[in-house]
């Protein structure tokens, strides 16, 4: 069990405001963080992690984590930056962190990096740059798991490898997490519950599955296939890649609802 009860003064996207959130986290769960920019999102995220100071109380399994340092806090964070060794190779970044062979062999067959792990990160592109710090964030088998926009840099087809790779990930290790992200139908393809954080205040917390019982479901298209008597369009939904019919006049990346009746083709 996880408990927030944090207070923070904050300079928000509409001036002065105070960080204040009160919210449980069972172990195991997955979490969605999301909102309007300035919300502070971010920052909640640093203050679980030790890298803000804050008032008020964090404890993790009866722990109390108010005056432990980072290094003792047994938690992996992907930034958006990805915060990688340039210098470094794949593997070398992993095995930095923790000099565990065996784990970093199955963290990068896992994200499909194992062909990479000799190559220099500078050279990745920013989807494999993006794995391999999710990769090195797993390597100490934190207790929780913080990511911080993971797909805002990503292309439709790249977002949807990732987030089937997030998916292993958390059933494999079962890690406690918690990720901020705006985009909708990752949240609901991954995410146990969201929180909607507005000026510091956590105003929603919401199941994910009472999200999805609602009649239909917003999705990008990944790509186009032109027929004679029809265009079908391929999007990612719910951790699955689907095919279905579509107006002519829809674009790759275009934004389409899917009705839960619409008829579906493999």
């Amino acid at each position: 069990m996880i408990h927030i009860d944090i207070q923070k003064p904050l300079h928000g996207s509409n001036g002065q405001m105070s960080l204040d959130v009160k919210l449980d986290i069972q172990e195991g769960e997955f979490v969605a963080l999301t909102g309007e920019s300035g919300a502070g999102k971010t920052t909640l995220l640093r203050v679980l992690a030790g890298l803000e100071s804050s008032q008020g109380h964090i404890t993790v399994n009866g722990q109390s984590w108010n005056t432990l340092a980072p290094q003792k806090r047994n938690i992996g964070f992907v930034f958006q930056d990805y915060a990688l060794f340039d210098n470094m190779t794949v593997e070398e970044n992993l095995l930095f962190v923790n000099n565990d062979k065996k784990l970093a062999k199955e963290l990068l067959e896992i994200t499909a990096l194992e062909s990479f792990k000799k190559r220099n990160v500078k050279t990745l592109s920013g989807g494999q740059k993006q794995r391999v710090s999710l990769c090195r964030a797993m390597m100490n088998r934190p207790k929780i798991l913080l990511m911080d926009e993971p797909f805002s840099a990503l292309d439709s087809l790249m977002k949807a490898t990732l987030q089937k790779e997030i998916k292993k990930l958390h059933k494999t290790f079962g890690t406690t997490t918690i990720m901020v992200s705006h985009d909708m139908q990752a949240i609901a393809a991954l995410a146990d519950r969201v929180w909607v954080l507005e000026q510091g205040k956590v105003i929603s917390d919401t199941l994910v599955q009472d999200l999805m019982q609602s009649k239909s479901q917003k999705a990008e298209v990944i790509k186009l296939k032109v027929l004679a008597d029809k265009v079908l369009a391929t999007i990612f939904v719910a951790g699955e890649f689907l095919e279905v019919e579509v107006a002519k006049d829809v674009q790759l990346s275009d934004t389409i609802t899917l009705e839960l009746s619409a008829k579906l083709s493999s």
